[in-house]
């Protein structure tokens, strides 16, 4: 069975250990690295045989600001999912910290058995929104945003909808595969297609281009919650 292969970063040691301790003991996950410095795992990430899937990330720290990391990350590390927990988590910022490119953005006060089954779920569906997330985006996302123009250069092909609304309703590549009688490497490719028309870094922000371009609808995703 594949382990998920996790990486943490907190400048609080005693969390670190903490987590490290928990994750080593679940069968599903393997704990490649931890550190209390941002500087540290950028340069475990510049040795390019080190796989890391989920990266748990602190916001608040003193070497570097969580916000430096992420940036850092997605572009370098594409398939790296980041999972932000956060002492200084806020409702109003989830919109943001999904455009930024955080796959989950979760309060410190939750349980590590919580954590394990969120982080499962992203690195399978690439996201995680819960109901009250998903319902605060509705008030966060403008009702006047603009509707798809259907002259423009940049415009998804039918195909690509398809894939858009699938990976919104948290759907493999595999699964759409099967769905759409298409390989998952050609989903695959798809989705890399979609986020460079788009601009989005990750499964969430391609959830909010889907909710301001009415792809989706939010009650469609409450259904599956």
């Amino acid at each position: 069975m594949h382990k998920i292969q996790l990486a943490i970063l907190d400048d609080d040691y005693l969390i670190v250990t903490l987590l490290k301790s928990f994750f080593e003991q679940q069968s599903n996950f393997q704990v490649v690295f931890d550190t209390t410095d941002g500087y540290e795992l950028f340069k475990f990430l510049e040795d390019n045989s080190h796989k890391i899937d989920v990266l748990i990330l602190d916001l608040k720290m003193k070497t570097i600001d969580g916000l430096e990391v992420l940036k850092h990350i997605k572009p370098h590390n594409y398939d790296t999912k980041v999972v932000v927990v956060s002492s200084h988590y806020q409702e109003n910022s989830i919109g943001f910290m999904t455009k930024e490119g955080a796959a989950a953005f979760l309060p410190k006060s939750l349980s590590p058995y919580e954590l394990a089954n969120i982080i499962e779920l992203v690195h399978k569906t690439g996201f995680y929104l819960d109901k009250d997330q998903i319902e605060i985006l509705r008030v966060q996302i403008s009702n006047k945003v603009s509707k798809p123009c259907y002259d423009s250069d940049d415009l998804l092909t039918e195909r690509e909808i398809e894939i858009v609304k699938l990976l919104c309703h948290q759907k493999t590549a595999k699964e759409i595969g099967e769905a759409l009688f298409i390989t998952q490497r050609t989903v695959e490719g798809h989705k890399n297609n979609v986020f460079a028309k788009i601009g989005v870094r990750n499964i969430a922000g391609l959830i909010i281009y889907a909710l301001q371009k009415h792809i989706v609808t939010l009650d469609e995703l409450l259904l599956n919650h």
